[in-house]
């Protein structure tokens, strides 16, 4: 199976997970994981297939194999979290929750500076040059207060 082939089998299995063709998703996913195991989405999605089946235990397999994929990855352990929450396993949901949590404050987290803009220069940032400074005009006199009475004593 080529990458472009594989690519549209992929984008026609989000397709079906999107219309809650869960069963015919999972199959396409399954079938681009048999040709390359290694296919980080393909697995991420079949496990939330499971899970939209309410087949929490094989949410939570496939979940797990996501995970030695890449295990320090944010959205792995928020499924997992949830799979967890769900299959009534409290503790071992609020574990993959941090795990989570953690993973969002790592410091290899991609960053603005560690994006290539050179191949998509629609990424770029504008140039630094400073703001105009912003003028005010001087306040104008309030009108009397019309609700107050004059009182000349």
């Amino acid at each position: 199976m080529t990458p472009e082939e594989k690519q549209a089998l992929y984008d026609d299995a989000m397709l079906a997970f999107s219309m809650a063709e869960y069963d015919q998703a999972i199959g396409m996913f399954e079938k681009i994981l048999e040709q390359d195991s290694q296919h980080f989405d393909a697995q991420l999605s079949l496990g939330m297939a499971y899970y939209r089946k309410e087949d929490y235990a094989r949410a939570i397999e496939e979940g797990h194999k996501a995970e030695k994929l890449k295990p320090k990855e944010q959205l792995v352990h928020t499924n997992l979290s949830l799979f967890y929450m769900k299959s009534g396993d409290k503790k071992t949901a609020e574990h993959h929750g941090l795990q989570a949590r953690i993973a969002s404050w790592r410091d290899d987290a991609p960053t603005e500076s560690s994006i290539s803009t050179e191949d998509n220069p629609d990424l770029k940032m504008a140039g630094s040059e400073a703001p105009k400074p912003m003028t005010f005009a001087a306040p104008k006199k309030f009108p009397d207060m019309p609700w107050k009475k004059n009182k000349k004593v």
